[in-house]
């Protein structure tokens, strides 16, 4: 993402930072519902719209590809904009999907959805950061108030799947009801805009040519074969973690024979792994160091992945979680292990570079990962359209492999 625009001249807020951190929180939770619904739409749209799993794969596309193209070529308007304005746009786009989406009832509606949720996130998230500058005033308190606002996001994300696993019909799984559940959203955004209208946000100076300079430093960083190393590292890893987190409601479905509802429900144990696992990571790291936690992690991944298709096979449908099988417990556990790669790669390549150049290494990190996300979804719908079984799971372990290659790689280079 484009670091936030530098420090405000001019008016500044009455508002206290408590109260701005409840509004941006509210602001990052409806985008944690909507964003993290992409696996449940997947399954959903081949079920309700008839769908071949390649076509429904796109939908991660447009949502990743427009976040990191919006991100990137409006981050320099925001200050213009104002942060208010900002945000207000964005919820409005995205409650616009919402309705549309519950309109039409159509898959060319859901691909239209997506592309406003990217649009409007990428907004959203460059607002968020810029207005989080203005209410810290060092280093500390800027990352209590970021994680504060992780935190909460995290929690939507495991509330995402519980919300539209009510909408969906057990006994009309292939129906349309679960539908509805974008006018309660599109209700969620009209009620989180009235909260942003009665906040308080201070302008921020707009600074001439940050677009360019920003992808000018993103070019020059690129030079550098530890960014490479790096940018490469991020690639593989949300190609892994979206090509696993967007396929898994299907899984569950098509694989483990849970009940659509149940398919989506128990996918939510991906998300809440991959926050304990954040939570321990920092709290071992330092005595591990990083290159032997993540290569410690990605060596348990391996083995999960390698082990979970031997013990998928199932012959009966589930609707009871007693009769849950051990596989749908182990295979969303790899998101604990998965946790702390990307925030350990993120700080040791923006601690490795001058702080005027983070900017840079930012946008590459948005950059990356949107074409990671897209290109994971994309090799997991191919494979899994030619082989619908657990087997796909197979095609992540290459990566997971290159991963390791990148850890070592990169401590070298960084630490000598």
């Amino acid at each position: 993402m484009a670091n936030p625009p530098p420090a405000a001249t001019g008016l500044r807020s009455t508002m206290s930072a408590t109260h701005a951190t409840l509004v941006l929180a509210l602001c990052y939770a409806v985008y944690a519902i909507l964003l993290n619904s992409v696996g449940t739409v997947i399954l959903q749209s081949i079920t309700s719209f008839h769908v071949e799993k390649l076509t429904a794969s796109t939908l991660e596309a447009f949502k990743d590809l427009t976040i990191a193209i919006t991100s990137f070529t409006l981050a320099a308007q925001v200050p213009r904009m104002g942060l208010k304005l900002t945000m207000l746009l964005s919820l409005a786009i995205a409650g616009a999907g919402c309705v549309l989406a519950a309109v039409a009832q159509q898959f060319w509606a859901m691909r239209a959805l997506f592309f406003c949720i990217g649009l409007g996130f990428g907004l959203m998230k460059v607002a968020v950061y810029a207005a989080i500058g203005q209410f810290t005033g060092s280093a500390s308190g800027h990352a209590r108030m970021l994680g504060i606002v992780e935190s909460l996001f995290m929690v939507a994300v495991v509330a995402s799947a519980w919300i539209f696993a009510a909408f969906i019909d057990p006994a009309r799984p292939a129906g349309l009801d679960w539908l509805h559940v974008y006018w309660w959203l599109a209700g969620a955004c009209g009620l989180v805009m009235l909260v942003v209208l009665s906040a308080d946000f201070p302008r921020i100076a707009a600074v001439s040519g940050a677009a360019a300079a920003s992808f000018a430093g993103m070019l020059a960083l690129l030079a550098h074969r530890a960014i490479q190393i790096f940018t490469l590292g991020v690639f593989l890893y949300v190609f892994i973690e979206q090509g696993l987190g967007t396929w898994l409601p299907s899984i569950n479905h098509l694989v483990l024979k849970l009940d659509e509802a149940m398919a989506v429900q128990a996918a939510s144990a991906f998300a809440l792994a991959i926050a304990a696992g954040r939570m321990v990571a920092g709290l071992v790291v330092e005595r591990m160091g990083w290159r032997a936690l993540l290569l410690t992690c990605l060596g348990v991944m391996a083995i999960i992945l390698a082990v979970v298709p031997v013990i998928a096979s199932q012959s009966h449908a589930i609707s009871r979680w007693a009769d849950l099988p051990f596989a749908a417990y182990l295979l969303p556990a790899i998101g604990f292990f998965m946790a702390p790669l990307y925030p350990t790669l993120n700080s040791v390549a923006l601690n490795a570079v001058p702080k005027e150049r983070q900017a840079g290494l930012i946008g590459l990190i948005v950059v990356f990962s949107a074409l990671g996300g897209t290109a994971g979804s994309r090799m997991v719908a191919q494979l899994f359209s030619a082989m619908p079984d657990a087997r796909v799971l197979y095609s992540l372990l290459l990566p997971i492999g290159l991963i390791a290659l990148v850890v070592v790689a990169l401590g070298r280079r960084v630490e000598g």
